[in-house]
């Protein structure tokens, strides 16, 4: 049976284990019906013409994994941020763990989705917030919404903040021979709230694994959001991610994406303005081998005068890796004033590696000031030169260049901890030990 006849088959099944009597019935319904008539994208689709899921879709995926799969902390420590204190959201096969997490009602909200979408006390939530801004035509996104019942519920209320940062962990054990997952993360940032949040999705085993994810993000007036995505998975694991951020009046939110493994990775990224003077900011850094296949597809809609939004993409693609960046900002009529930076510069280090960029603006206001570029090439053999000159070994040399053409996005990072990590992990991607990696 094909992986999409699965997954309509079991929606039946799955609604009767969450209660086909629920408030959600009719919203899974439709994004059933959405993504049985479309299927899974394929490269015949524009948004997807450098990026082919079929070879993903031939495992044979469990999509109900167990849920008595334990996880000891001394296996997963190394993946936690145990520099420092922090609330823990931990999900084991899309199942979540007690026992690895530390969440909190004390006066943030830090807790599970399942309890979110179930309980009456958060219906009211529930109605203004879920599913409002994640795409109803996108296939893959319809097919989370179908089967929404586990992942993040992050509130945090208005003029609080978060005292400490919040991981959001997704493991995948291999217990099933290949396994798919659905994890829905819901964001709700208060007026001038703050939180800082690092997710994760991470494979202990070789074992495929196919993660469909969804999140939503609100930030409400000057809320600001720094939120991290940390991509250094196993070489069979399989990543789509679909963000979905809705901006009031000044507010700021910061998505930072480090794309370092697994097999084939989308990001599909989208910003949405619903006010004035806000500030949008998408950084990412990608270093990949082998076969492996990153795509970033951002999108910035600017429907609100004086309002700003900066994308900055950094790539080093070697082997026959390929990498895709297809980001498009888009300015209504009505953005007056607009002020759009985007930019993706991109090193290959083997000739057959690849990336295909593709920078697009859209501009509907006569006074803006919008920019975008794209730049592909090699080491500058110059400055390589020069440093070997110097006494410093071609590696090294090599290494400390491109570590400089990524600093810029690496300095974006306000988590002390988390950056340090950040720099061991491209360190060792560029073969200079300086620390340990993750």
């Amino acid at each position: 049976m094909e992986l999409k006849e699965k997954l309509v088959s079991s929606f039946m099944a799955f609604e009767e284990r969450v209660d086909v009597h629920s408030q959600l019935h009719d919203v899974r319904t439709s994004a059933m019906k959405n993504f049985e008539n479309k299927g899974f994208p394929t490269k015949k689709e524009e948004a997807w013409k450098y990026t082919s899921l079929n070879a993903i879709l031939k495992n044979d995926f469990t999509v109900f994994p167990k849920s008595d799969v334990a996880v000891e902390f001394k296996e997963v420590k190394k993946y936690f941020l145990h520099e420092m204190d922090t609330y823990k959201l931990v999900f084991i096969d899309g199942v979540f763990s007690s026992n690895l997490s530390s969440t909190t009602h004390e006066g943030i909200d830090v807790c599970l989705m399942s309890s979110a979408l179930n309980k009456p006390k958060y219906k009211a939530i529930i109605d203004t917030y879920f599913n409002q801004i994640a795409s109803k035509d996108e296939s893959l996104a319809s097919l989370n919404t179908a089967f929404a019942n586990e992942g993040a519920y992050i509130n945090i209320p208005k003029s609080k903040v978060a005292d400490k940062p919040i991981e959001i962990m997704y493991f995948s054990t291999g217990s099933e021979a290949a396994l798919m997952v659905q994890p829905r993360n819901l964001v709700i940032v208060g007026e001038n709230a703050h939180v800082q949040i690092i997710e994760r999705h991470q494979s202990l085993s070789e074992n495929p694994v196919l993660t469909n994810s969804v999140t939503e993000i609100y930030a409400e007036k000057r809320a600001i959001v720094d939120y991290y995505k940390i991509q250094n998975d196993a070489s069979e694991a399989n990543l789509v991610d679909s963000t979905y951020v809705s901006q009031q009046k000044e507010s700021h939110v910061y998505v930072h994406t480090f794309s370092f493994g697994g097999n084939i990775t989308r990001n599909n990224l989208n910003f949405y303005h619903f006010g004035e003077n806000l500030t949008s900011t998408l950084n990412g850094i990608t270093i990949i081998g082998d076969k492996q296949h990153v795509d970033h597809y951002t999108l910035v809609n600017h429907a609100q005068p004086n309002c700003e939004s900066f994308q900055d993409y950094k790539g080093i693609f070697s082997d026959r890796s390929t990498g895709v960046f297809n980001g498009k900002v888009y300015v209504e009529r009505e953005a007056q004033k607009t002020n759009a930076f985007q930019k993706s510069n991109n090193i290959l280090l083997s000739e057959k590696a690849t990336i295909n960029a593709k920078p697009q603006l859209e501009i509907f206001a006569d006074d803006v000031k919008c920019s975008h570029g794209c730049t592909v090439g090699q080491l500058d053999e110059t400055a390589l030169f020069y440093m070997q000159q110097r006494g410093i070994p071609q590696k090294e040399a090599k290494a400390l260049l491109m570590y400089a053409f990524s600093n810029a996005v690496i300095e974006g990072i306000k988590i002390p901890e988390l950056k340090q990590r950040i720099t061991n992990i491209i360190a060792s991607k560029l073969g200079v030990k300086i620390g340990f990696d993750l």
